[in-house]
């Protein structure tokens, strides 16, 4: 006992040594303390012996079972819950009656209406799209004749403008000009009876991009800008749809 105290008191000496010895900067003497505190404690007086070691109880391994017990307690508790719903849903269908006969054949019933509703609905459809494109195809069937013949009537328009009005006095030469303008009648009548008709034959109208083809613009004071001053040729509509637009110059506004 009394060589336990006195290494006690040899320790205390030392580790006071060593905290001064910390707070001077010099890491020498730190180095110095240290090693005279190593010297100072003897290394078998405090080696622990085996027997002398008391065993610490493991909470962990406590904890572990604890949760795992709690677990179990869980899956089973949902086990149970599970089965329980299943029992209630059994003895619920058991309960509910199977439907009769007579339900059965009312629901076939309105199923096959909503089918055959439906199948009406797009036979109907479909003899609508039909519908639509035979009348199509017999609107515009004469498209690309039509347009080849366009030139035919432009042609006589240019023939009777060219008549000059010292020639207009002789009964032959105005025969003849009487037979262009019943030509162009003719082809004009013919046109019309077949879906084409002309459009912008005088000048004034408002210049529409779908229907007109700017093909140049001059300021004219005495007309409004953006309307058509003169007209190279005229449009054609075939039922309504612009079959060749007609050529035109716009009048813009003066600067």
């Amino acid at each position: 006992m009394l060589a336990n105290a006195a290494t006690r008191r040899v320790i205390q000496r030392s580790f006071t040594t060593v905290a001064r010895s910390f707070l001077t900067p010099s890491a020498s003497q730190r180095s110095a303390a240290v090693a005279k505190l190593g010297a100072a404690i003897p290394r078998n007086q405090f080696a622990p012996s085996v027997s002398s070691l008391t065993p610490i109880p493991s909470t962990r391994c406590t904890r572990r079972f604890f949760s795992e017990e709690a677990k179990k307690e869980t899956t089973t508790s949902a086990a149970t819950d599970d089965a329980a719903d299943t029992a209630a849903d059994a003895e619920q269908e058991e309960a509910t009656p199977p439907p009769s006969e007579e339900e059965q054949m009312k629901a076939q019933i309105a199923e096959l209406k909503d089918q055959l509703l439906r199948s009406l609905a797009e036979q109907e459809n479909i003899r609508t799209i039909a519908k639509r494109d035979i009348q199509s195809a017999r609107d515009f069937a004469i498209k690309k004749f039509a347009k080849s013949l366009l030139d035919v009537p432009d042609n006589l328009t240019r023939a009777l403008d060219a008549v000059p009005k010292d020639e207009q006095q002789s009964e032959v030469f105005m025969q003849l000009v009487e037979g262009i303008k019943m030509t162009e009648a003719g082809l004009t009548k013919a046109f019309g009876q077949n879906g084409l008709t002309k459009f912008c034959e005088e000048p004034g109208d408002v210049f529409d991009p779908t229907k007109h083809e700017a093909l140049y613009e001059y300021p004219d004071p005495e007309k409004e800008p953006g309307t058509v001053g003169q007209i190279m040729k005229v449009g054609y509509l075939l039922n309504d749809r612009v079959l060749r637009p007609a050529e035109v110059g716009v009048v813009k506004k003066a600067a």
